[in-house]
């Protein structure tokens, strides 16, 4: 039961991950641009959506690389937003590393138990 626990954990926190950054893109429906302007934003919005995405895709498979991809990609944002509000700019990372260290406990656990 707990292993079931640790396996499905991640997965479903990095699915609610993508599906929480999604909504920032939305913003761009709010701001008065042409058709193929509001595309390209909404394009450019959508980018940090699928990299998460992208590292689940890789970390439902392979859970120690998409753990430190997911991992990486916290440290990332850390660096890039360092002029942003510490208390906001933690709602992004510490996700991200969560979902990454639950990836990669959960990839130990199975080997550990398999071998």
């Amino acid at each position: 039961m707990r292993n079931k626990f640790i396996y499905w954990l991640p997965r479903v926190l990095g699915i609610f991950f993508c599906l929480f950054i999604s909504i920032f893109a939305f913003d761009v429906f709010g701001e008065v641009y042409g058709f193929w302007e509001t595309a390209l934003a909404l394009i450019m919005h959508l980018v940090p959506t699928a990299l998460a995405l992208a590292a689940l895709l890789i970390a439902w498979r392979w859970g120690i690389i998409g753990g430190a991809i997911y991992i990486l990609l916290a440290l990332f944002y850390v660096i890039v937003m360092r002029e942003v509000d510490w208390v906001v700019a933690l709602l992004i990372p510490v996700p991200l590393a969560l979902t990454g260290a639950l990836f990669m406990l959960d990839h130990t656990l199975r080997n550990k138990i398999s071998g």
